[in-house]
């Protein structure tokens, strides 16, 4: 739905983006990751046909960004950084003044107008002036905008930022109940922001790829060593000791009554470490994989990029 091939970027003499290549899935909800300057924004407006490109090749639901402009704009619905407001228009007159400059046709406007209302959540400031409205308001009636002409693909800038977090859980809410229906590029520098909301993620640092993929995918290519977290009903002073013993295991660690058990990349000791849990009458309770801590692989991707 959403593809991006050697796309680059130059503002003069700075190369905001360098040869970005990546692909996002129909009824996915994708992050675009990066430290601030990192060229997300600048990304994203090219794929809404806002800014033009350098170099390279992009497709935004089967249009050709560059070479259908004007039908990539019918099909995409997009949430800038800066909300595209009016604040002296109400709720609803600003959307049906949005919705009349995307040509949705007269006959229809009154029931796209409702139907984003509905979707949004903004029944009860509909009639209110938008300047006169909270923050979190502004951001559904800026989503709301997006939404109005019934796009496949939706791409919004820091949706959540300048938030509480309540009004942060209610907008990430409302992203999530597009999934399926609905193709999502959302940009953030927030690590929350992406494993509370996404599928999986782009993460670029200076313009460039770091690395791409499910968040399955991007843990696993990063992670350097294998592991289980295990509950037992035994918890005695000893059973670290035991469990350090089973060839192959580099680390043991003890929190809040589970124990992480840590063994080199390529190896598999889950039949070794149960055969001695039923041996020693421990008690397993539960065994899990060992995730990687997303801050970990934002770090190790924004410092070491795409690992094959």
């Amino acid at each position: 739905m959403i593809e991006v091939e050697n796309l680059f970027k130059k503002f003069g003499e700075l190369q905001a983006v360098k040869d970005l290549s990546f692909k996002v899935e129909k009824g996915k909800i994708w992050g675009l990751l990066g430290p601030n300057a990192a060229g997300k924004t600048t990304t994203m407006r090219i794929l809404t046909g806002y800014l033009p490109a350098t170099d390279g090749k992009a497709s935004v639901a089967g249009f050709d960004v560059f070479q259908q402009p004007n039908e990539l704009k019918k099909n995409i619905g997009y949430l800038p950084e800066v909300l595209p407001l009016y604040p002296e228009m109400t709720v609803h007159s600003f959307l049906d003044f949005v919705a009349e400059i995307k040509q949705t046709p007269s006959s229809e406007r009154k029931d796209a107008v409702e139907k984003v209302i509905d979707i949004s959540g903004l029944a009860s400031v509909r009639g209110r002036l938008i300047k006169n409205i909270s923050r979190g308001f502004k951001q559904r009636v800026g989503i709301a905008q997006a939404l109005i002409h019934d796009p496949q693909v939706l791409i919004l800038d820091e949706p959540t930022i300048g938030l509480d977090p309540a009004q942060i859980k209610e907008i990430r809410q409302l992203i999530k109940s597009f999934k399926g229906e609905r193709t999502i590029l959302l940009s953030t520098h927030l690590l929350a922001e992406m494993t509370q909301t996404c599928d999986g993620a782009v993460i670029i640092n200076e313009g460039n790829l770091m690395a791409s993929g499910s968040l399955e995918e991007l843990t696993a290519s990063f992670k350097e060593k294998e592991g289980v977290v295990i509950k037992l009903r035994q918890h005695g002073k000893e059973i670290p000791s035991l469990l350090g013993k089973i060839p192959g295991v580099s680390k043991i660690s003890q929190e809040v009554g589970e124990f992480t058990i840590e063994w080199g990349k390529g190896m598999d000791l889950r039949d070794e470490i149960t055969k001695l849990i039923v041996d020693k009458e421990l008690g397993l309770i539960e065994m899990r994989p060992l995730a990687m801590n997303i801050e970990e692989l934002y770090l190790s991707a924004i410092s070491g990029g795409l690992r094959q």
